[in-house]
């Protein structure tokens, strides 16, 4: 028994430890077909009950055309980064016939484990956006079709979806540096776990600082909270540390729009002073003044991949990764 008390879910991989064989067999147990022999099969289904297997309904063979369930697992429903890729997701399946059920984790990692077992019970296939293992572990035993977005740590037997930052990063940095900065804080989103104290978006940041001869190092990066008020409080730190930035990098659109209000509130000017860019490509980083610099990530196109890779798992395609190249979008705060 798990330690919050409830029981782990039994899959298909531990009826088919304790009864001796491959789960294709118990697949074929379970389903009734043809391909087994029928003392194998009255053995595995007396193991499947006696350990309170419950097939999900695509193990089940129920998915057929107009039946398919996709669960979508985001982490906030307020997170302008996420309706592009729910769009995204949802054209894709309504072209397939597929309803979508989405779930929202909360951007909270102890929840993660919860509505991954929701998500089992409930849907045939699952896309989703989860950073802790057992969470991502629970669903890819189920043996249900996975994507996995967003996650450098996802395991090789998941398929997943990425944004390839090393080439944006590139692209980041170059351009502050053909406008002649050479002082560059990164605001880093400090609820990011996926890698330790330092996740990619940080460590890309400094390695590709370093490509360019600039003398970045730990001192550089400063902490954000995922927010407007986060990136605020975060640009205080770099003012009041007297960091002397000439540009600012930030984890995602909403920490640099947020810094960036702070900066103008204390005088800076913009982008005289000091130059701002973000990552993500929110429709909002064009509404502020003056328009953010951003590397747009194409979150729509995210969405669909995501939902082509469920397609090619239902049809007996093994893991694959869908990389996005993010474009950097120069505006009037670089």
């Amino acid at each position: 028994m798990p330690a919050n008390g409830r029981s782990r879910r039994i899959t298909i991989d531990d009826v088919a430890r304790s009864a001796g064989v491959s789960r294709q067999t118990v697949s074929r147990a379970v389903n009734d077909k043809p391909e087994i022999d029928p003392a194998t099969r009255q053995r595995v289904l007396l193991v499947a009950e006696s350990m309170g297997y419950r097939p999900s309904r695509f193990a089940r063979g129920m998915v057929g055309p107009g039946l398919t369930t996709l669960g979508l697992v985001i982490a906030d429903v307020l997170n302008p980064f996420f309706p592009e890729v729910v769009s995204g997701v949802l054209a894709a399946a309504d072209e397939r016939g597929w309803q979508v059920a989405v779930y929202s984790t909360g951007s909270a990692l102890e929840r993660e484990t919860a509505v991954a077992g929701t998500v089992v019970n409930h849907v045939d296939a699952c896309i989703a956006f989860l950073l802790d293992p057992g969470a991502i572990e629970l669903i890819r035993r189920s043996g249900m079709p996975f994507v996995l977005l967003d996650n450098e740590h996802r395991p090789p037997a998941v398929s997943g979806g990425r944004i390839d930052f090393a080439s944006g990063m590139r692209q980041v940095v170059g351009h502050l540096v053909e406008r002649g900065h050479r002082r560059i804080a990164m605001l880093d989103d400090r609820g990011r776990p996926d890698a330790g104290d330092r996740g990619t978006r940080h460590s890309l940041f400094l390695g590709t600082a370093a490509e360019l001869a600039l003398p970045a190092d730990e001192s550089w990066v400063f902490p954000a909270a995922n927010s407007l008020d986060g990136g605020a409080a975060a640009m205080d730190d770099v003012l009041d540390t007297g960091f002397g930035a000439t540009a600012v990098l930030a984890y995602n659109d909403l920490i640099a729009i947020g810094a960036m209000r702070r900066a103008r509130d204390r005088g800076v000017r913009v982008p005289e002073d000091c130059a701002f860019v973000g990552c993500d490509g929110l429709t909002l980083s064009r509404l502020v003044d003056p328009p953010l610099t951003t590397l747009t990530v194409d979150k729509e196109l995210l969405g669909r991949a995501a939902v082509g890779q469920v397609a090619a798992q239902m049809t007996g395609a093994g893991t694959g990764e869908t990389v996005i190249e993010p474009r950097l979008v120069v505006r009037a705060s670089s």
